[in-house]
């Protein structure tokens, strides 16, 4: 391994509530019975009149998405019971309430609570509260080839693993972010253009390959590795330093820099207080003896051959020139959340 580097009609401004039987908790003068009933009188003032059985089914959804919402504000986000009152936020919910009646659709319900839990956290009016109200209007006109391909391009493009250390750890990590989407990727022309047209994002002239992206981020599993006589022929002082080197993951007979990527060693460089001179050479091999884009193709496949899917994807279609937009990352984020349960806060990537 590489060490340690690893959610009544009411008079403009006020809120009619009624408490329920039972008050469990209480944020801001909101309980969360109080908030359910703010909630669910929100829907049945905007929600369009329908007829018979389709306005009971409206109805049901829309309590069924209002109590899983609520139980999952309950428990990422208590303090959030308080922007029941905020006309902003009940807008918001009303959207998630509207979209989910209309489809009925699990997995949509899911993404969206998990939208507006990161939606109750923000206290202002700024980018990433922009960005969140307009994602929960967006995420009800993608099917699921679209979200699965802003999960993965925001996944691989736009995130970094520090703990990866070895081919295991390289798998488990495929398994745990990438697996879930990869049967679901679509090569279609189609699913792109619609992508650019609800504004997740846009395709560009330039291209990045899969494989080129791993290798920035990841290049330390895919060395073909070095003859030790190479510390002593670069006169590297520090020698076979444990800190710097290890026996080479692909080729046990060579050894080869301990590190993910350039920006990774120069910062242990850095923090061994290593000479220039040392530094220098060091960087210098972390260069050599790589493999090519098809070698990284088929190690990663040959670890996870479910990789095979989304390599072909990525490669075949214009995923490989796909760029995100702020909306596509805060889609492509809550849909990975959304599968692993914990993720880095949005607010990294959009601030």
């Amino acid at each position: 391994m590489f060490g340690d580097n690893q959610k009544q009609n009411v008079s403009t401004g006020a809120v009619a509530v009624q408490a329920g039987n039972d008050v469990n908790i209480i944020h801001n003068g909101l309980s969360y019975s109080e908030v359910r009933d703010v909630a669910l009188d929100v829907f049945r003032a905007n929600f369009l009149q329908l007829a018979g059985p389709a306005m009971e089914t409206a109805k049901a959804r829309a309590e069924e998405i209002t109590e899983d919402f609520l139980k999952k504000l309950q428990e990422e986000n208590p303090s959030g019971f308080g922007k029941g009152q905020d006309p902003d936020f009940q807008h918001a919910l009303f959207t998630v309430q509207r979209e989910y009646a209309r489809s009925g659709d699990k997995d949509l319900g899911d993404l969206l609570i998990d939208l507006l839990v990161d939606r109750s956290k923000q206290d202002q009016r700024d980018i990433l509260q922009i960005v969140l109200n307009e994602s929960l209007a967006t995420a009800p006109k993608l099917t699921d080839s679209h979200l699965a391909v802003l999960a993965l391009k925001f996944l691989f493009q736009y995130t970094q693993n520090f703990g990866i250390g070895n081919h295991q750890l390289l798998g488990e990590y495929f398994d745990k972010y990438a697996l879930p989407f990869s049967s679901k990727l679509v090569k279609n022309q189609a699913c792109f253009q619609h992508l650019e047209f609800t504004g997740c994002g846009s395709i560009q002239m330039g291209e990045s390959s899969l494989e080129a992206i791993l290798d920035h981020f990841y290049g330390g599993q895919f060395f073909k590795g070095f003859d030790q006589s190479e510390i002593a022929a670069r006169k590297i002082s520090i020698g076979l330093d444990e800190n710097f080197f290890m026996t080479c993951l692909n080729d046990p007979s060579k050894i080869q820099v301990r590190a993910n990527n350039a920006t990774q060693l120069q910062n242990t460089l850095n923090d061994k207080n290593i000479n220039d001179e040392d530094q220098e050479k060091i960087l210098a091999l972390f260069n050599i003896e790589k493999m090519s884009n098809l070698e990284i193709r088929e190690t990663c496949i040959s670890i996870r051959p479910f990789m095979q899917d989304i390599f072909d994807a990525w490669s075949n279609s214009s995923m490989k020139s796909f760029t995100l937009t702020s909306v596509g990352m805060a889609i492509g984020h809550a849909n990975i959340k959304r599968f692993v349960g914990e993720f880095a806060s949005l607010s990294i990537w959009i601030n």
